[in-house]
């Protein structure tokens, strides 16, 4: 059966669509989707999250974490993986720091104030000196000039899914299907304290 499962949503997949999560315990819907999340090629996703109207966003969270190591986007709800994408990160020379971030501005569409009148569809900014989450070019290797590129549909399910103040993790960690809490005190050290007290004026 679980075989099957984990078929059915590579299957989907590899086709960059949203998928429900399986008929299955929540421990083996977990498991699938970071299975399917280990084989995705780039420009990829998988978004197993059927109750993301129903449930509280207070007492599940959504925090997203990006594994710089791994080139992925991992969503969790509270500590449950739900959805994972590829992404492309920052190259050589234009990293993507890592930290804590809260997402401080959305725009649906926006433009590149330093590159070019770039387009930056579905961008959740994280600094206010141009990082941020948006769809973009995804070639499955970091490419980016510090942004965390993503697939355009998963993207979309993102913006849809946060709110300003959502927490976004970047790390040089490996990333497992259970968010792990100490990942967010081990990166909290680093994160720019500047930013969120921004949030709160």
């Amino acid at each position: 059966m679980k075989a099957l499962a984990f078929a059915a949503l590579l299957g989907a997949t590899t086709l960059g669509f949203a998928v429900p999560a399986m008929a299955a315990d929540d421990g083996a819907a977990t498991a699938t989707i970071a299975q399917a999340a280990a084989a995705l090629a780039p420009n990829r996703f998988v978004w197993a999250d059927p109750q993301v109207d129903a449930v509280d966003p207070v007492a599940m969270p959504v925090t997203v974490v990006v594994s710089l190591p791994m080139q992925r986007a991992y969503v969790y709800r509270g500590e449950t993986m739900v959805a994972a994408a590829s992404v492309s990160t920052g190259k050589d020379g234009k990293d993507t720091p890592v930290g804590v971030f809260p997402i401080l501005q959305k725009r649906q569409m926006h433009r590149s104030n330093l590159y070019n009148n770039a387009p930056m569809p579905f961008m959740q900014r994280l600094t206010w000196d141009g990082v941020a989450l948006h769809a973009g070019n995804n070639p499955g290797f970091p490419d980016s000039h510090g942004c965390i590129r993503l697939p355009a549909a998963f993207a979309k399910k993102l913006f849809e899914a946060t709110s300003v103040g959502t927490t976004v993790v970047v790390t040089d960690q490996m990333v497992g299907d259970h968010l792990d809490p100490m990942l967010l005190q081990t990166e909290a050290s680093q994160a720019n304290q500047a930013q969120l007290a921004s949030l709160e004026r």
